[in-house]
């Protein structure tokens, strides 16, 4: 480029001086307007002048006008007085929980009705943010916060144990009791509680894909005195629910999942309470301060509530 000097980031205040001297066709008027001296005015204006390589306005005696330079220089400024006003704006959005976008992520059974829950209200009360919901288990939901690709997680302490803290701020959610699912008719079914030593002979339905009951169940199990027998083995959880409504088997089902689960299934609470999991809402320790991750935690730990009844 030649001719001209492109004024720097700090001479944007020469730009708005140049613009109010505009508005009020004065040196003196546009003094007034922005609390300088006149000579401070006519400072900015002698900036601009140098940088630009020639005179941007007219001295006339009743006041000053463009030249045809000064006419498009004041073009431009107005739009990048407009895109910096409107990016301070922007930014005060993010801030104050109103805008950008937050991307969020949860394992498959808290996908069922918890995070729907949440979001649904979340969207109601700020519907200036973008949000998109990512499914996977712990931890590559962990990796995806440490890479900077979420801003929220809900997250668990199974399969995979203890949610590691290391750059994340976990806010725990609620401790999260696993439901044995029976078919209809079953023998326990009209139990208000089931004993799980009394399912040491059942054939268990596993989601072994993910593998989270087959840990929980193993490890319950172990506790109870007993080695459950897997029959059935299916990639998801839901598809769980179909051999179990068929009378194949029996399985474990979180309570956060419960209210949709299929209508024709039968839950119940396990007596003993030997399987359940610890839920966390887990966020970047770098993101802390974004309102909006703020705001969903609190939905989420209302609907984690309501939902697990604690």
């Amino acid at each position: 480029m030649t001719g001209m000097t492109v004024p720097h980031a700090y001479e944007i205040e020469d730009l708005r001086v140049l613009c109010e001297v505009e508005r009020c066709g004065s040196f003196t008027g546009a003094a007034g307007a922005l609390h300088y001296t006149q000579s401070g005015v006519s400072r900015r204006v002698a900036s601009l002048e140098r940088a630009t390589g020639g005179a941007l306005f007219v001295r006339r005696a009743r006041g000053v006008r463009l030249t045809p330079a000064g006419v498009v220089l004041h073009r431009h400024a107005l739009d990048i007085l407009g895109r910096l006003e409107a990016a301070a704006d922007d930014v005060s959005a993010v801030r104050r929980g109103r805008g950008g976008r937050l991307r969020i992520g949860s394992f498959a059974t808290a996908n069922a009705v918890l995070v729907p829950t949440a979001l649904a209200e979340f969207r109601r009360s700020s519907p200036g943010v973008e949000t998109t919901v990512v499914e996977a288990l712990t931890g590559a939901l962990v990796g995806s916060l440490r890479a900077g690709e979420l801003d929220v997680a809900v997250v668990s302490d199974y399969p995979s144990g203890v949610v590691p803290t290391d750059g994340l701020d976990l806010t725990h959610l609620c401790d999260d009791p696993l439901l044995v699912a029976l078919p209809p008719g079953h023998r326990l079914a009209a139990e208000p509680t089931v004993d799980l030593r009394d399912l040491a002979d059942a054939s268990w339905i596993e989601a072994g894909a993910h593998g989270s009951t087959l840990t929980v169940l193993a490890a319950a199990a172990a506790r109870a005195g007993f080695v459950p027998r897997t029959d059935i083995t299916v990639p998801s959880w839901t598809a769980k629910q179909g051999f179990v409504a068929a009378g194949l088997g029996v399985t474990l089902v979180p309570r956060l999942a419960a209210p949709a689960m299929r209508a024709d299934l039968v839950l119940r609470p396990l007596r003993d309470d030997l399987a359940w999991r610890r839920v966390f809402v887990a966020r970047a320790a770098a993101t802390g301060d974004l309102a909006a991750a703020t705001r969903l935690t609190e939905l989420l730990t209302v609907a984690g509530s309501e939902v697990v009844g604690v």
